[in-house]
């Protein structure tokens, strides 16, 4: 599927990739010249890759992965998932239908054979490859409802509710959030990495984000014991980035349309032609997925790679904090947005004990006007699965809230909708009075997406002063 982004372009990324296009050497010095560099690694580092599905580590992180064994640093990879849930690639690599559970599980023994070569091909021995194996497609459920839960996660596709692949890390552990944060948290404390690649927190694969928001809390309960290593979100997928399809070595590759003017702290790292060469090959190892999707996967195959995250939002402190743009999804190229110059703003403010969330919006969707919050807290000193896990949903002027998959009592939170703003305010104390929060938010026209804010990292200064208020445009 193709995607009409232009107007959304930074402008240097617009002048980049039309003017250097036809010049790879100065394109990979412009892309340079506008982004950071990675840091350079060293045989002192310990470099961890997290990959959610086996070819994500090849399709971010290939370049990374040469450099840093080249550099004589430590370097593992570790797979979430098996990805045994990608019906369509299934069914283009074995020419029919892919129905039985048995299936299911041996693709993911299929790809996880594809990543041992893959990696292979780049120097990482199979002994430095962890598989965890939990379920493809599921881990963003269990992160926000299966805690302390008398019944686990069962897979969609599998109907299973543990893992199944009996070489893995994690064979037999039952599909809970625990299992999967104990299982990182292990491979943490083993491992002690100077250097962590992860996928974005803007990501719109769930698996993505859920590792992602697994590795922030296994971070913070290890703090005192591992410090804190050096964390590189890497971007997959994003609707309509990047473009053109397919495999173009003489491009740089840049931020996504949907981040411009986000505060997103952009490094890249750049690639040999040598490299560059590896990196595809290591892609195209990857035969169960390249032979529906080769156009796609090969289109992160450039001169550069791109690693990026949000900063921490604190709260608290007196005074108003910077403006961030308010990432906006676009979903296909026929979509043309109602009102193209809207403004788009979400802001986070802590008053008087109470967590609010306003979303500034059209003035003519008051009447069907959708929006949706996860709230995830964190507090020092209490086991993460007691934690809330919130999910509030409000409808016009009607809202619900869950925690995991059980209502909650909705006692003191308070929703305003006027025709220019939504503002949602939920005391703290319903969310475990959190030092951190984990915050993604949703609008939505009727039930068609309009806009969405990948996970922010919110800390609550409780030291500070009465009010303190951010913005995300």
């Amino acid at each position: 599927m193709s995607y009409r982004t232009g107007r959304y372009l930074f402008p240097a990324a617009l002048f980049l990739f039309c003017f250097f296009s036809a010049r790879p050497a100065a394109a990979e010095e412009a892309v340079s010249g506008v982004f950071m560099r990675l840091p350079a690694f060293s045989a002192s580092d310990r470099v961890l890759i997290l990959a959610p599905h086996p070819d994500d580590e090849a399709i971010a992180c290939a370049g990374v992965i040469k450099e840093a064994l080249r550099r004589g640093a430590f370097l593992k990879v570790a797979y979430l998932t098996n990805g045994d849930h990608n019906q369509l690639a299934f069914l283009v690599y074995k020419k029919r239908p892919v129905l039985r559970t048995g299936e299911f599980i041996q693709m993911g023994e299929v790809r996880r054979r594809e990543a041992v070569k893959a990696m292979g091909s780049l120097g990482v021995p199979e002994k430095d490859l962890v598989f965890l194996g939990y379920p493809d497609f599921g881990t963003f459920s269990i992160f926000c409802k299966y805690w302390k839960s008398r019944k686990p996660y069962k897979s969609i596709l599998t109907r299973i509710s543990a893992v199944p692949y009996k070489d893995n890390f994690s064979y037999a552990s039952v599909y809970n959030g625990e299992n999967i944060l104990s299982d990182l948290k292990e491979i943490l404390l083993d491992y002690r990495p100077t250097k962590i690649f992860v996928s974005h927190p803007g990501d719109v694969n769930v698996d993505h984000k859920a590792y992602y928001l697994f590795l922030c809390i296994a971070l913070a309960d290890l703090e005192d014991e591992i410090g804190r290593p050096q964390v590189f979100p890497y971007l997959v997928h994003c609707p309509g980035w990047p473009l053109p399809r397919h495999y173009h070595p003489d491009l740089p590759l840049l931020p996504p349309g949907q981040f411009s003017g986000l505060a997103l702290d952009w490094k890249v790292h750049r690639l040999s032609e040598a490299d560059l060469s590896s990196k595809r090959d290591a892609i195209l190892c990857y035969r169960s997925q390249t032979r529906s999707s080769a156009f796609y996967l090969l289109s992160f195959a450039r001169g550069n790679e791109l690693f990026g995250d949000y900063p921490e939002i604190t709260l608290g402190s007196v005074g108003k904090g910077r403006i961030f743009p308010f990432s906006r999804e676009i979903p296909d190229e026929e979509y043309e947005p109602s009102c193209p110059n809207e403004a788009w703003e979400a802001s986070y403010s802590v008053s008087g004990g109470v967590f609010y969330i306003t979303v500034d919006k059209n003035k003519e969707l008051e009447k069907r006007f959708v929006f949706t919050a996860y709230i995830f807290g964190y507090k020092k000193g209490v086991e993460f699965a007691a934690m809330p896990k919130i999910m509030f949903i409000s409808r016009y002027n009607v809202f619900k809230m869950f925690d995991k998959r059980r209502p909650v009592s909705s006692g003191g939170v308070s929703v305003q909708l006027s025709k220019e703003q939504v503002t949602v305010g939920i005391p703290l104390r319903l969310l475990g009075d959190p030092d951190l929060m984990l915050v993604s938010i949703r609008t939505y026209d009727r039930m068609q997406p309009r806009g969405a804010a990948g996970f922010r990292r919110i800390r609550v200064n409780k030291k500070g002063g009465s009010d303190a208020g951010i913005q995300e445009r």
